[in-house]
C-alpha cells in the first residue's frame, strides 16, 4: 500500500528520520527495508536521534541486556520529545513482539507514538500516516503473519560492499533458551523465484561483492514449501548467475546440515567458506537440554566432514555459558570442544532467562559470577588460539 503524506504535514514538521538498531543481521536488514520506506515516504536520514522528526528504534530481545540498552535510549528522549511535540518515536522489532512488552512500553514511555512487531513492519509507512492523521498511539502487532510482500522499498547502503537477502523468516527450532519462534512466528520460506530476482536485482547495481543470505535456521530452507526446494539447491541456483561475487549465509543449525549442503559449498566457486555453526555447549547433557537436537559427537562429526572436504573453511560459532544445570563439567566438555575444533571465531553468552521460555522456570540456575568466570575463560581461550593460529 502507497500512502501519501500531505504537503502540510510534511513541510510543517518532517524533514529528517534516525533509525537506532539492536541485534542481529535480521534486524540490520530490516532497518533498511524501515530506512527505505522513510527515504519513500519524503524524509532524509540522520544518524543522530536529536536531529530527527522520526526516530525508530528497531529492538531485540534475545539477550536481557539489549532489551535494557534500548529501554536506556528510549528513555534518554523525553526530554527531546517534551520540547519538541511534533517528533514522532516509534518501537518495533522483536521487544514489544512479546506478549504484554507493548503496554508496559506505554505505561513506562507514554511519548511513544507507535509500537509494531517483527511480522508487520512492512505495514510502518501506514503506522506512520495514521499517527499524523491525529490517532494518540498507534499500536499495531501481529503474529503468525504470512510472508512478507515482496515489493519492500530497500536502502542498502553498501558500505561493506555486502547485500543483505531474507531467504526465511521465523523459526520452527524452539531451543529452550530462546524466544525467536515465539516473536517471529513459524518458519516461513519464500519462493526460490523471488529470492533470484533479488539476487538478480542486487547483481545489476555492481555495487556489492557480496550477497547473504539470512534465516534463523537456513538450512530448512524449503521444508515448508513442499515443491523440493531446499538450501543446497537454492545455493547452485545463485551461483549460477552471472556476475563477480560471493554467496555468504547464516545461521546455520548442525541438526540440518547435509552432507550435501557440506558438497555443495566445497564444489560451488562462488560460495564462501566462512561458516558459521553454532553448538551453543560443548556437553550433550546441556544440548539435550537446550533441545538443540544434536550431540557433542554429532557436531564434532560434522566439523570434520567440513574439514575434509573443505581444508580452508573458516568456522565460527556461537557459545552460552551458564545455562540452567551446566555443571563444572559440562563447562570442561565447551572447552575441550573448543580445543579440539579451533574456531577461527566465537560469539561467547552469558544465559540470560527470557521470559516464556521452558529454561526460564529450569532449576539449577547458575550464579551469575560463576557465569562471568566461564565466558571469560572462553574468550581468554580463543584469544590463544588465535594467537596461536598467527603465529604459524
Amino acid at each position: 500500500m502507497l500512502v501519501i503524506l500531505s504537503k502540510y504535514l510534511y513541510n510543517e514538521f518532517m524533514e529528517k528520520f534516525c533509525i537506532v538498531t539492536y541485534g542481529c543481521q535480521m534486524n540490520v536488514h530490516e532497518s533498511e527495508k524501515l530506512s527505505g520506506m522513510l527515504l519513500d515516504f519524503g524524509l532524509q536520514e540522520t544518524l543522530k536521534p536529536t536531529n530527527a522528526d522520526v526516530i525508530v528504534f528497531n529492538t531485540c530481545c534475545i539477550r536481557e541486556n539489549a532489551e535494557n540498552k534500548a529501554c536506556g535510549n528510549i528513555g534518554a528522549l523525553k526530554g527531546y520529545k517534551k520540547k519538541n511535540p511534533n517528533v514522532i518515536i516509534a518501537v518495533g522489532g522483536c521487544m514489544p513482539q512479546q506478549k504484554g512488552v507493548a503496554e508496559k512500553l506505554l505505561d513506562k514511555f507514554p511519548f511513544i507514538d507507535i509500537i509494531f512487531g517483527t511480522q508487520n513492519l512492512y505495514l510502518f509507512k501506514q503506522f506512520l500516516q495514521e499517527r499524523l492523521n491525529g490517532k494518540k498511539h498507534v499500536v499495531e502487532l501481529e503474529y503468525n503473519s504470512p510472508l512478507p510482500p515482496e515489493n519492500f522499498e530497500f536502502n542498502r547502503d553498501g558500505k561493506d560492499d555486502n547485500a543483505y537477502v531474507n531467504i526465511t523468516y521465523g523459526c520452527n527450532n524452539f531451543c529452550t533458551y530462546c524466544i525467536v519462534p515465539f516473536v517471529r512466528g513459524r518458519e516461513r520460506s519464500r519462493l526460490e523465484k523471488d529470492i533470484l530476482e533479488e539476487c538478480k536485482q542486487i547483481i545489476s547495481e555492481g555495487k556489492y561483492k557480496s550477497i547473504t543470505l539470512l534465516g534463523q535456521n537456513v538450512n530448512s530452507y524449503g521444508n515448508d514449501l513442499k515443491d523440493g526446494s531446499n538450501f543446497s539447491k537454492l545455493l547452485k541456483e545463485i551461483a549460477l548467475l552471472p556476475g563477480d561475487f560471493k554467496i555468504k549465509f547464516m545461521t546455520s543449525h548442525p541438526k540440518d546440515l547435509s552432507d550435501e549442503l557440506i558438497e555443495t559449498i566445497a564444489t560451488t566457486e562462488k560460495i564462501s567458506h566462512d561458516i558459521h555453526l553454532p553448538c551453543q555447549s560443548g556437553s550433550t547433557k546441556v544440548l539435550e537440554a537446550m533441545n538443540r537436537r544434536y550431540t557433542r559427537e554429532h557436531y564434532l562429526g560434522i566439523i570434520k566432514k567440513i574439514k575434509t572436504k573443505i581444508p580452508d573453511a573458516n568456522i565460527s560459532t556461537d557459545i552460552i555459558v551458564g545455562f540452567p544445570g551446566e555443571t563444572e563439567e559440562d563447562f570442561q566438555d565447551t572447552i575441550t570442544l573448543i580445543k579440539e575444533v579451533k574456531f577461527s571465531q566465537i560469539f561467547a553468552f552469558i544465559y540470560s532467562k527470557r521470559k516464556g521460555t521452558v529454561a526460564e522456570k529450569m532449576e539449577g540456575q547458575v550464579p551469575i559470577l560463576i557465569k562471568r568466570r566461564r565466558v571469560n575463560e572462553v574468550l581468554n581461550l580463543q584469544k590463544q588460539i588465535i594467537k596461536e593460529q598467527k603465529g604459524k
